[in-house]
């Protein structure tokens, strides 16, 4: 039976975790970003889909490719962090079910019905990215996720081969600068946006 995770452990997770907008002068090591994956690709997607295609931008020609499709701000931050992710997403996922998901045959769910694969694969994606963020956490670096870019230009520039993986978000990577933090941004507390049904 699981056990509640320290307060510690939660406070790296949750509580003192923070965006970063900055990033100290230390770099990430490909094996940091495989252990991040590696952690990751357990969160749960629907039918184990697992739609996320990740795009680690480290070098500084993907970098700038990057920023050329971003708001001139966020185009800094991902410029000046030691790694900038896309968090992409395929389309076509349910093309890998039948490995993915052999218990039964889920790619028929899918077959045909691209309206429901954009929605799942949206929304699972971005499930990914989240457990990304958390992962990410959990072995000491810190993460900017972010919107603030053109997403038809990030498609053209590193998915121009794959057109069924269109991008959803990005996110920094790095040992956060506390000095490009902002103050905590409010948190409500339960009864301001939960009810008990």
């Amino acid at each position: 039976m699981s056990q509640p995770l320290s307060d510690a452990a939660l406070d790296q997770l949750f509580r003192t975790a923070r965006t970063y907008n900055g990033y100290l002068d230390k770099p990430v090591s490909t094996e940091q970003l495989h252990a991040i994956w590696d952690l990751m690709k357990f969160g749960p997607t629907s039918a184990n889909m697992l739609p996320a295609r990740l795009v680690w931008c480290t070098t500084d020609e993907a970098k700038a490719k990057l920023a050329a499709c971003c708001l001139p701000a966020n185009a800094e931050k991902v410029l000046k962090a030691p790694v900038t992710v896309i968090i992409g997403m395929d389309i076509d996922y349910h093309e890998q079910l039948p490995w993915l998901f052999p218990h039964t045959d889920a790619k028929a769910w899918f077959d045909g019905n691209e309206p429901l694969r954009e929605v799942s694969a949206m929304r699972n994606s971005s499930l990914q990215g989240a457990y990304f963020i958390l992962a990410a956490r959990a072995l000491g670096l810190d993460t900017g996720a972010m919107s603030g870019f053109s997403n038809d230009a990030v498609d053209a520039a590193f998915f121009a081969e794959t057109p069924r993986v269109k991008s959803n978000f990005i996110s920094t990577l790095g040992y956060g600068d506390p000095a490009t933090i902002f103050e905590r941004s409010p948190r409500p507390d339960f009864d301001t946006f939960n009810r008990i049904a």
